[in-house]
């Protein structure tokens, strides 16, 4: 039979799984990101120790054992790389990192806390720091009007109240 038609086993190059993307932004964190980040961290940990002392070697572990050790790669990059914010060292009277920012706008009133990108879950009110309704928001006051520029239009919202968690 001619070699041609037999797959050597040259490692696992052609199933290595791509490295996770790492943002090129600075790496800010609230107290509460950083709990988040370390907490994922040592859940991995975890799942990845129990997958190694496991008898079976079957491929499905084998792959599973390959995605957490890529996922403890980026998480250990991005412990490394935090920058944990002291809330409390925030200027009260403007909107920074870490705000908890009221907002009136034709859509009603809403809260927003402006948080580090892997914290960032808009669905329950945590916006990235580098997204654009944090950019718009960012050093305004109470009483200011800022153009938030969205995919779906611009819209006009005016900041009611900014509190930074305790």
């Amino acid at each position: 039979m001619s070699r041609a038609f037999v797959k050597d086993n040259d490692g696992d190059a052609q199933d290595a799984l791509p490295e996770l993307p790492l943002s090129e932004h600075p790496n800010y964190v609230t107290p509460r990101g950083i709990a988040a980040l370390r907490g994922r961290l040592a859940d991995a940990q975890a799942r990845r120790d129990a997958l190694k002392t496991g008898e079976e070697d079957a491929l499905d572990e084998q792959r599973e054992l390959a995605a957490l050790e890529r996922e403890l790669r980026w998480l250990n990059t991005r412990v490394a790389s935090a920058m944990e914010v002291d809330l409390a060292k925030q200027p009260h009277d403007r909107v920074a990192f870490g705000a908890i920012v009221t907002v009136d706008s034709e859509d009603g009133e809403r809260r927003w806390q402006i948080v580090g990108e892997d914290e960032a879950d808009a669905e329950h009110g945590l916006v990235s720091y580098v997204s654009p309704l944090a950019q718009a928001l960012l050093g305004a006051r109470v009483g200011d009007e800022v153009r938030w520029q969205r995919p779906a239009g611009d819209m006009t919202i005016e900041v009611v109240a900014i509190d930074y968690p305790s």
